[in-house]
């Protein structure tokens, strides 16, 4: 079902109104029908990828093979959760006996699980017309979790958007899963209504950080406030030593590959630099010069992009490496070659307010420091919440830079050691996520782990076997771990840290 904002308010009442009355029945779901059901439409994307990527490649701008690698991300992303769904380690079931010699005192039998939280409404991006959008990782982890799902499609790729809906919902529903359980809206205004219905339990987000915190406000003010799961802005800052530099002969091709990408249309785009001053990169404009010209995702990206790159090159003290350019067609849409500049650190620091904002295209600002010792501290006064932070450094500079990699760890989601942020692997132990400003709740959007945003505790105390929840009756009839905790065992606490 597709609603945009002409539609009439009450047809968003219906939608709110089935997604909550598929809650519990698919909470209920047993979970390798559910796992089933996911790997069905991985499926169905899977065999209509040429379709989708065709339309993915016209509203989009982005490149048919970059496209063809993220409809591969996002089926195989389903699968990955359909084996986390089987196994069920994320529900982190712990079971108490009861024990009246518990030293504390006597203890009941308490049980405890993760369970859904009810229905999701997320909010797809723009740069991700596959992997974080109708179908992609929020969409996989609501749904993995049992949780009903409502995507606000991205006004960047409405056709797609429609046509990924229609697989995913003919899927589930073929897989038997319940009516209600998926549903598309469209509309900036639909997409805010349905964030204040008291029947949305959670959100998630991947964009702007202007759009994210908006959203965030209007989560968090609610009568029942929801948890939000906001992916927003990074510059994912990138330190190299000295040492790393003259040790690398491809670390200005790199570089430069992460920062044009895709357009540098990342939110894991390197968008600074340090290095070394006096430290040798090569001909930042010769090798600039061979990336071909990409068009950016929509005109209102163009138009922004252009105006940060206006503001860079414009500001005191930075000097141009490789200027790029950004060309205009008929359509209103921009094509970019990648921007360089450089800065010393005095004035970075001085011109903070111009040049620290996140630009969303292939720009980048090269900085030249002195001394590695300042750079814990610094990194920590300009970039206190990031998706990601690299370190390139050698086996013999391991002594000098353990602050700064403390630094990093303590700002960052993840912390590189070599390599470049952009290409996140879809993994059981990826962090895609960091503090604020990088996320509004620091969690990841990545990964199995994503699923957990999506349930919450429940302890179950005395409760007889018959009206336990599967995960958690003695015959485990689902088969997942369970960590059991037996009358007793209290006597013996603090036997294990030597101390008696």
């Amino acid at each position: 079902m597709t609603v945009t904002d002409r539609e009439s308010p009450m047809d968003l009442d219906q939608i709110a109104e089935r997604a909550a009355r598929a809650a519990r029945p698919f909470a209920a779901t047993e979970p390798r029908a559910r796992a089933a059901a996911l790997v069905a439409v991985a499926d169905a994307l899977d065999a209509r990828a040429a379709e989708l990527i065709a339309i993915a490649v016209r509203e989009t701008g982005l490149t048919e093979p970059r496209l063809a690698g993220e409809v591969r991300r996002t089926s195989n992303q389903l699968r990955l959760f359909a084996e986390a769904i089987v196994d069920g380690a994320y529900l982190d079931a712990r079971l108490d006996e009861a024990d009246p010699d518990y030293v504390i005192g006597p203890r009941p039998d308490v049980r405890r699980v993760l369970e859904p939280v009810g229905p999701v409404l997320n909010f797809a991006a723009s740069n991700f017309p596959f992997a974080f959008s109708v179908a992609g990782g929020d969409s996989a982890a609501a749904l993995a979790a049992g949780c009903p799902l409502i995507v606000k499609a991205h006004s960047g790729h409405p056709e797609l958007s429609r046509r990924t809906a229609e697989i995913v919902s003919h899927a589930l529903a073929e897989a038997g899963m319940p009516d209600g359980v998926f549903q598309l809206v469209e509309g900036q205004e639909a997409g805010v209504e349905l964030l204040k219905d008291d029947r949305i339990r959670a959100g998630s987000f991947t964009g702007s950080t202007r759009v994210g915190v908006l959203l965030a406000d209007v989560a968090a003010s609610r009568p029942r406030p929801i948890p939000f799961y906001g992916e927003l802005g990074s510059v994912n800052p990138v330190y190299a030593t000295a040492a790393a530099v003259e040790a690398d002969p491809d670390l200005l091709s790199g570089f430069l590959a992460s920062v044009s990408g895709s357009a540098g249309q990342l939110c894991t785009k390197p968008g600074f630099l340090f290095v070394p001053e006096g430290a040798e990169l090569g001909d930042l404009a010769d090798a600039a010069a061979g990336v071909v010209e990409h068009r950016l995702l929509n005109p209102g990206i163009g138009r922004a992009f252009e105006q940060r790159r206006e503001a860079v090159l414009g500001a005191e003290g930075v000097t141009p490496l490789a200027e790029g350019a950004v060309r205009v067609d008929e359509a209103d849409q921009r094509f970019a070659t990648p921007t360089i500049v450089e800065v010393d650190l005095e004035r970075l620091r001085a011109q903070r307010d111009e040049l620290l904002e996140e630009s969303f295209g292939p720009l980048s600002v090269i900085v030249r420091y002195r001394d590695l010792a300042e750079l814990p501290e610094l990194h920590r006064e300009l970039f206190p919440g990031n998706l990601t932070s690299t370190l390139h450094a050698t086996d013999a500079d391991a002594e000098a830079v353990g602050d700064l990699v403390d630094a990093l760890a303590e700002t960052s989601g993840r912390v590189l050691f070599g390599g470049w942020p952009t290409g996140v692997s879809v993994t059981s132990a990826m962090q895609h996520g960091g503090p604020f400003p990088a996320t509004t709740s620091d969690s990841t959007s990545v990964g199995t782990a994503a699923i957990t945003r999506f349930l919450r505790g429940v302890a179950y105390q005395n409760a007889p076997q018959a009206l336990l929840p599967p995960p958690l009756r003695d015959d485990n009839p689902w088969g997942i771990p369970q960590r059991r905790s037996a009358a007793g065992r209290s006597a013996g606490w603090g036997r294990l840290t030597g101390t008696h």
